[in-house]
């Protein structure tokens, strides 16, 4: 698993970097910031507010389709579909930090 988090980690803090790219774009960066709060609002639903780095690695499996889904329910506004892998990632990234395991 060791190598796996050391992936993923990788995912999240490039989709964290595009994110912050992404939201020097006024019109777009209340969007992006929506998006990342419901996606952290979530992992808080589903990891905790104590956990490790696996378990929010595990959580990433299939994300794809929570991350989607609680989009499309309560935040969906013009060109969502484009920017939620994103989001997402940036949502785990930031979300990480909270780890009783974080390293930088």
């Amino acid at each position: 698993m060791i190598a796996t988090l050391a992936l993923v980690r990788d995912d999240w803090e490039a989709g964290h970097r595009r994110l912050e790219r992404a939201s020097r774009d006024v019109d777009q960066a209340a969007t992006l910031a929506a998006q990342v709060d419901l996606i952290s609002a979530e992992l808080r639903r589903r990891v905790g507010s104590t956990f490790t780095l696996e378990m929010l690695a595990e959580a990433y499996v299939g994300a794809d389709v929570w991350v989607r889904q609680a989009i499309e329910e309560q935040a969906p506004t013009p060109g969502w579909a484009r920017t939620i892998a994103m989001a997402g990632d940036a949502a785990f990234h930031i979300y990480a930090r909270g780890a009783v395991d974080y390293a930088p």
